[in-house]
């Protein structure tokens, strides 16, 4: 048992205790109103609030992509490839992976023979920033079955394949770098993540929790290729795994069905504008969508739909519609206002990564031309009715909450002026989306899970400091998985 004393919650100006005991809040009080129970912890005014959750993390992926070469700077082929032969120079085994070019707005072409100039026989892997693309040479292109003379770019299922085969990376070393990475999440406050990772997430959640890595909470989501094992196994969204110490639950079915704005692949009701013309493409058909989710809300799995065109949300919904699942719209990037509206009828909720819509504003500019007064629309799916959950999308943008949230209040960042912002909601409104439940003060009875703020008030803060937010300590379960104070 332990009492955090001298605590402050949102809204209220009068310091509190809060009593923990086992992994349960058991009581809060005013502060001095009676002795502390058990361990008095003097928080010293800090602001405490629940946990914070990221509701979509590539958790392998990002625990990785510290390990691989950053190309995210470059701003053309050419640049990338300097970067990639640079490397390579100190490169001795296996292939050599950089991530997050973005190619859209650059004047030259990736190509295969580009990589070849500067990297030789070494194979060359780069994963776009959106995770929808990859950028081979030669020796790569042969190394996962393609011909010398194609062109080195993959978009879509091909490029998750490339992907899923660059991450066969032995599990004591995934393990260990996965452990990093949640230690550094619960150093932002964060105690719980979706992993919509692209693989059977069970065993290797199962596997870490028993290892000892209990620094966070993880919903894991569920694919197609693996659909009718989880219903086998009798698998349920919010099922807890035993032996995961009460961490490890099953999370939504996740369906992907377009692409990414950055690869021009994301299903649009138009054509994108100048070059990279088209409309996006479909990634399993409106049929096909209606015929899984209802099998999947038939087993009590929620559904996590990716769909980031206005065509594709359209889909979607329509899908929701027909099989009568319940969940999700991942990222819900350009939609139609009707189908806002739409969303909010049938209960779907928006989980989307802010921070995207600064990534790509210069992006949607181009491509997206007349179209962008309903991209990222925070505003209108809260003023409708949807509910926002946000996340990172990591590894396309870091797994920090802060930097979401600092993003839907400003629409802006590296000192650019606001993007639409009439879409802008207020701190309160983003700090509700990062935590479970919409509630920004923990009440007696819940789970002890809490993140205490080194800020006199969140709600207060300038876009520049909620980026910069420390965070003084985090509880999990009742325990300290960060400890600064």
């Amino acid at each position: 048992m332990q009492t955090l004393t001298r605590a402050r919650l949102i809204d209220s100006p009068h310091p509190v205790d809060i009593e923990l005991t086992d992994a349960v809040i058991t009581d809060i009080r005013p502060t001095a109103s009676r002795p502390a129970t058990g361990e008095p912890i003097d928080v010293d005014g800090r602001v405490v609030i629940p946990g914070l959750w990221d509701h979509h993390v590539h958790f392998t992926l990002w625990s990785i992509t510290s390990k691989r070469v950053d190309v995210s700077g470059a701003t053309s082929a050419a640049e990338t490839a300097a970067l990639l032969g640079r490397a390579a120079r100190q490169h001795h085994d296996g292939p050599l992976v950089g991530v997050g070019f973005r190619d859209a707005l650059w004047s030259d072409r990736p190509s295969a023979t580009l990589l070849d100039a500067v990297a030789g026989e070494i194979p060359v892997v780069l994963l776009s920033a959106d995770l929808h693309a990859v950028w081979l040479n030669t020796a790569a292109l042969h190394r996962f079955g393609y011909p010398s003379d194609h062109s080195g770019l993959l978009t879509e299922d091909a490029a998750f394949a490339v992907q899923g085969q660059l991450d066969e990376i032995p599990e004591p070393v995934s393990d260990a770098w996965a452990d990093d990475a949640a230690r550094a999440a619960a150093a932002r406050g964060v105690t719980g993540v979706t992993d919509m990772e692209m693989a059977w997430n069970k065993d290797a959640w199962e596997r870490r929790t028993q290892a000892g890595s209990t620094h966070l909470r993880v919903s894991f989501g569920i694919y197609a290729q693996h659909l009718d094992r989880a219903i086998e196994e009798r698998l349920q969204s919010g099922f807890v795994i035993p032996h995961t110490h009460g961490l490890v639950s099953v999370g939504p079915f996740k369906i992907i069905t377009d692409g990414s704005l950055n690869a021009r692949t994301a299903y649009c009701d138009d054509p994108y504008s100048g070059r990279g013309a088209g409309n996006g493409m479909l990634n399993i058909q409106p049929a096909d969508l209606t015929t899984l989710m209802s099998k999947a809300a038939s087993a009590g799995l929620d559904c996590a739909v990716h769909a980031i065109g206005d065509q594709a949300n359209a889909l979607a919904l329509t899908a929701y519609g027909e099989s009568g699942a319940v969940g999700t719209i991942e990222h819900a990037q350009l939609m139609r206002p009707s189908d806002v509206l739409r969303m909010a009828q049938l209960g779907v909720a928006a989980s989307v990564q802010p921070e995207h819509a600064m990534d790509d504003r210069d992006i949607a500019d181009a491509y997206w031309r007349g179209r962008t007064e309903r991209s990222f629309m925070m505003r209108s799916f809260l003023d409708a009715g949807v509910r926002l959950a946000f996340g990172s999308d990591a590894p396309v943008a870091r797994l920090d909450p802060w930097a979401a949230i600092a993003a839907a209040v400003s629409r802006a960042r590296d000192g650019k002026e606001p993007w639409h912002a009439e879409q802008s909601i207020t701190p309160r409104e983003a700090l509700a989306a990062s935590v479970p439940h919409g509630r920004l003060t923990p009440r007696v009875g819940d789970t002890a899970d809490l993140a205490l703020l080194d800020s006199n008030d969140p709600l207060a803060a300038t876009a520049e400091q909620l980026r910069a937010m420390t965070v003084g300590g985090t509880i999990l379960n009742g325990r300290w998985t960060h400890r600064a104070i």
